[in-house]
């Protein structure tokens, strides 16, 4: 087993404890200023990006990281609220697609600048452009990584200690 060392450790817990309280106070601003999660925000950004603004639920769970069936249960939420629809697909008859509704883009129109100024305000204004290009350059590695062929690493089974 390859223990942390203390920088290691230090660096590790920098992380996550600076992801969490930045995911926290991110989804916060966001829900009081839109009344969106940052997962139903997430998907409003990748469907407004996509040709069309549709994506197959397949490919945008895949590029969200989410889980199909989490996926589904936030899609469905969005869906009751006009935001956006589900249709099948054209090319595949066993496919669904998720569309971005006229409503739907309204939303994302109202509340992309609030949210930007919050990623602004709490991350990038933070760091310096080499910081953030460092932040950016690592965890695209790290992206990579698992988003890679062979997927994330099996776990261990030797218990480690808290980290």
């Amino acid at each position: 087993m390859r223990w942390l060392s203390e920088p290691q450790q230090r660096q590790w817990r920098a992380f996550r404890d600076g992801t969490a309280l930045l995911f926290d106070v991110l989804a916060r601003e966001l829900d009081d200023g839109s009344g969106l999660s940052l997962g139903e925000y997430e998907v409003l950004v990748r469907l407004s990006e996509a040709p069309g603004r549709a994506l197959r639920m397949s490919e945008l769970a895949d590029d969200l990281a989410h889980s199909r069936s989490r996926l589904t249960h936030t899609v469905a939420r969005m869906e009751r609220d006009g935001i956006v629809r589900r249709e099948p697909a054209r090319d595949d008859a066993r496919g669904v697609n998720c569309v971005l509704t006229e409503h739907g883009w309204q939303v994302l129109v109202d509340a992309a600048p609030g949210h930007v100024e919050s990623v602004r305000a709490h991350l990038v204004d933070v760091l310096d452009d080499e910081q953030l290009a460092a932040l950016g350059a690592a965890m695209q590695v790290v992206v990579e990584h698992l988003r890679g062929p062979a997927g994330p690493p099996a776990g261990g089974t030797s218990p480690a200690p808290p980290a």
